[in-house]
């Protein structure tokens, strides 16, 4: 079963393109397209781009160098689209400081362009492991960019958690599902361009498979309507103490926060 070609190899690889189809819709539906611009444009890029791979691969008039030329093509663009969603997602988490939010789009966007157009002339002029010009470029090319994507994805929730911002339940999904295929990726791709794994069917399944996972992560956090369980009164504080002890928590990071939000705008402003 575990085999190129075979049943379960073509539901995984052609369902990529199927579940994010159907989400797209189901975001169009809820309305959430315009709160996630970019990662419903991710998303019906995601599903052309793996359809169209997939019957490249199956068609006999196709010879491997095309294949993959095309492969690297669509791999850059994703990549720029996944960037461009981080900073939509940094945007939306920090919306109580517009400045901040800014700054940080901004820079995310820009390096992660950046980093995805160096990841490209690293793998054109690198071909580990004796591998052919085009596939050892493209191996390199998904390490650097899922490098990168991993790493800033992880820093995401460490300032969330380090700055105890609350997340929204939108964002926290798509972050929590992106963070899961990237971090899985990122592990196997650094093994197959430092020539450790090779001609393995078995990542082609991981691959698709932790894909899968993501898309049902969203699908919970975006289109299940949250449920907000019944107040229990038998385990409410009493009310006096309500007011100093949420004083007590996040209060001086807020006030970090709003400090240099403040120090943007002046900046931004002069």
């Amino acid at each position: 079963m575990l085999q190129a070609h075979s049943f379960l190899w073509q539901y995984l690889w052609l369902g990529q393109s199927v579940l994010a189809l159907v989400l797209a819709i189901g975001l169009w539906r809820n309305k959430l397209r315009q709160k996630y611009a970019l990662f419903f444009s991710y998303l019906l890029f995601l599903a052309f781009e793996q359809a169209c791979l997939y019957f490249l691969d199956l068609s006999p008039k196709v010879s491997g160098i095309t294949w993959w030329a095309a492969f690297c093509a669509g791999t850059i663009v994703e990549g720029i689209l996944k960037f461009a969603v981080v900073a939509e997602l940094l945007q939306d988490l920090l919306k109580p400081w517009p400045s901040i939010a800014q700054v940080l789009r901004n820079f995310v966007s820009g390096t992660g362009a950046a980093l995805v157009l160096l990841a490209a002339v690293a793998g054109a002029f690198t071909a580990p492991d004796g591998a052919p010009w085009l596939i050892g470029g493209a191996h390199v090319l998904l390490q650097t960019i899922y490098f990168a994507q991993a790493g800033l994805i992880v820093s995401v929730f460490v300032l969330a958690a380090w700055f105890r911002i609350p997340w929204d339940r939108h964002t926290f999904g798509i972050a929590f599902g992106f963070a899961v295929a990237w971090c899985e990726h990122f592990g196997v791709w650094a093994l197959i361009a430092g020539g450790l794994v090779r001609n393995k069917d078995w990542v082609d399944f991981a691959n698709m498979a932790t894909y899968h996972v993501s898309v049902l992560i969203w699908c919970y956090y975006l289109l299940v309507p949250e449920k907000i369980p019944a107040p229990d009164h038998r385990r409410l504080a009493p009310v006096d103490s309500l007011p100093a002890f949420s004083a007590a928590l996040p209060q001086n990071y807020e006030e970090t926060l709003n400090h240099w939000n403040r120090e943007l705008e002046r900046l931004i402003h002069q």
